[in-house]
């Protein structure tokens, strides 16, 4: 009698463990890896069509001289699955926070009121915070493994300080605040499911 109690035990905990399994999610965005950012998010089930998603991502070295690219941010963000959590289509509410030191990036564009150009000649050094929505797609490439692509538009509030150049330290503008309407997320993930 004990055996088959211990034994049904076993199968029990057995199957809840197996059945928690595809619960979580860890994931790196394939587009910050060719940056040299490093980067991680981590996925949560919250119920059948609802996660959790939160990533983050760090670049602290200088990828060639006389350009800054070096950053840190976070984005937390939850996500409506529209048949299975982890699998198909999916609609998303995320925020944004983070701190930026910006300048030498050669480019002329001028995007929405926006003029990125000005990363040619000076440094930006502030922080910044926002939020939006967002649509990606999940395809299930194995049983453990999947890829996602992500495109997020939403709004940013940053304040920075101004520097003349990008490596020296006179600063030009203190404290100016700045106002962003437009991609707020783009990411391609590889995902491993557990």
């Amino acid at each position: 009698m004990r055996r088959k109690i211990l034994v049904s035990f076993v199968v029990s905990v057995m199957s809840a463990a197996l059945s928690a399994a595809q619960d979580y999610g860890v994931k790196t965005n394939i587009i910050y890896d060719l940056t040299s950012t490093v980067n991680l998010g981590l996925e949560y089930r919250l119920a059948d069509r609802w996660t959790f998603d939160m990533s983050g991502n760090y670049n602290a070295w200088t990828i060639k001289k006389g350009t800054r690219w070096k950053h840190w941010m976070a984005q937390p963000e939850i996500r409506f699955w529209n048949c299975d959590a982890f699998s198909g289509h999916f609609v998303a509410l995320h925020a944004i926070a983070g701190q930026y030191n910006f300048g030498g990036i050669r480019n002329n564009i001028n995007y929405l009121g926006t003029d990125f150009s000005q990363l040619s000649d000076y440094r930006f050094q502030g922080y910044l915070m926002g939020g939006g929505i967002a649509y990606g797609y999940a395809w299930i490439l194995g049983r453990h493994l999947n890829l996602e692509a992500e495109l997020g538009l939403g709004y940013i509030y940053t304040k920075y300080d101004k520097f003349n150049c990008v490596g020296c330290g006179k600063r030009i503008l203190t404290g100016q605040p700045a106002h962003y309407v437009g991609p707020t997320k783009v990411a391609i993930n590889l995902v491993y499911i557990f």
